[in-house]
């Protein structure tokens, strides 16, 4: 394990205890982390559906928001911003018991802005879930 995974994985077991609202990203497991992309998994399990039974879909923009972050944590100058701008479509539903793989890029990162893209698939169907963008302000 690299030393960017074991720093994420820190991250992720803080977040996780904390009060706030990102304790919802309890179930989120670390599968890899390298410069500008982060992988994660989550099961969906019954604390992260709506009425119908799939998965929520403020959980999914939350995850985006999130894992987007950890990706930009993971880039030589490991600023995490703030959100400008985030878009998400939502293509299928996550069931409950599914896994769901949470890929995060970089596509940009310039003096002041980056631009991330998430993708969420089904573990074992490969099938697209939802897609989203998040665009972040780095500061000066």
């Amino acid at each position: 394990m690299n030393g960017v995974t074991q720093n994420l994985r820190e991250v992720l077991k803080a977040l996780a205890k904390s009060r706030c609202f990102d304790r919802v990203l309890e179930k989120v497991t670390l599968v890899s982390a390298a410069p500008g992309k982060v992988i994660c998994e989550m099961k969906v399990e019954e604390e992260h559906t709506n009425k119908i039974g799939t998965i929520h879909g403020g959980l999914t923009a939350t995850l985006i928001d999130n894992i987007s972050t950890y990706a930009l944590l993971c880039t030589e100058r490991g600023l995490p911003g703030v959100s400008v701008d985030m878009n998400i479509t939502y293509m299928s539903p996550a069931k409950l018991g599914e896994v769901v793989v949470i890929t995060a890029h970089v596509l940009r990162q310039g003096k002041t802005l980056a631009f991330t893209s998430v993708d969420l698939t089904n573990k074992a169907t490969g099938k697209l879930i939802a897609q989203g963008r998040h665009t972040k302000h780095l500061g000066n």
